[in-house]
């Protein structure tokens, strides 16, 4: 039994439709960043999907020293603000440290915790603490029902508005693999309800040498099997111009082939239906 996560109009949780959660990976500038979500926001309401937009004002767990990591908490959370009071759609961003938490919380619907943090305790705690949802991804380092001691740390503090993402497991040699078992172990084990991210399941750690590399054209497959799979949203990181992208490029899915495949997705999501 699934608890669904309420998220202003929008609620996460089968029997609801599949929520997408899309935009680039981090804000490069406000003009690009507004734009994807302004066209976002028509392709979702066309199709009647669900959408929280999703950017990273840091990335602070890029591979090499001199990556780009964003316009920085201050502004990066000003252009997500003017994003969720303009177009009217909620926000959801990445905190890295303790100290970062209650700034984002006041910008931010959901306060997403990177897969690469979903242990440190005090970080998901402080998270918690805030009463907003929280949407953990899991670590590709971590199995399915090891979630279970994740959850639990939040449920700690009275916060129950908890979601979990899966983005495959660590294979090593700059692989990732998925195993859609997962969306039911986690479903069966904690109650939450389980994004999929199809974008960074198609990621290649460090394949590229000092940048990540990725396998985009694997995108709309495993997309495709996670909603046949009962997965209760899809989380697909996208670009007007991917191999211009200063970040995630080679994962990111073109923003204009995104409607055919959420097309395609709820004709999936009826057929189960």
């Amino acid at each position: 039994m699934v608890n669904p996560v309420q998220v202003n109009s929008i609620r996460i949780g089968r029997p609801e439709p599949f929520v997408l959660i899309s935009g680039p990976c981090v804000i490069e500038n406000e003009q690009t960043t507004f734009d994807i979500a302004e066209q976002l926001k028509k392709m979702t309401a066309r199709l009647n999907v669900p959408f929280i937009f999703k950017a990273s004002y840091d990335k602070a767990n890029r591979t090499s020293i001199d990556s780009f990591r964003g316009p920085g908490i201050k502004k990066g959370l000003e252009i997500l603000t003017s994003i969720r009071k303009e177009l009217g759609v909620p926000v959801i961003s990445d905190v890295h440290q303790v100290s970062e938490v209650e700034k984002a919380a006041q910008a931010l619907d959901i306060i997403q915790i990177p897969a690469f943090l979903c242990r440190q305790t005090d970080l998901i705690v402080e998270a918690a603490k805030t009463g907003k949802p929280v949407n953990i991804k899991k670590g590709q380092f971590l199995a399915p029902w090891d979630m279970k001691n994740v959850v639990n740390k939040i449920l700690s503090t009275g916060n129950s508005k908890i979601v979990l993402t899966d983005r495959g497991a660590s294979f090593g040699y700059n692989n990732l693999v998925t195993d859609f078992r997962c969306i039911q172990i986690m479903h069966e084990t904690t109650g939450c309800p389980v994004i999929y991210d199809a974008t960074h399941s198609v990621q290649l750690p460090g394949g590229a040498g000092t940048a990540s590399s990725g396998q985009r054209e694997f995108v709309p497959l495993l997309a495709r099997a996670a909603i046949a799979a009962g997965v209760d949203g899809l989380f697909i990181e996208t670009h007007r111009n991917p191999e211009m992208a200063l970040s995630d490029g080679p994962n990111s899915m073109r923003l204009e082939d995104l409607e055919e495949l959420l097309k395609q997705l709820k004709a999936i999501e009826g057929a189960l239906q």
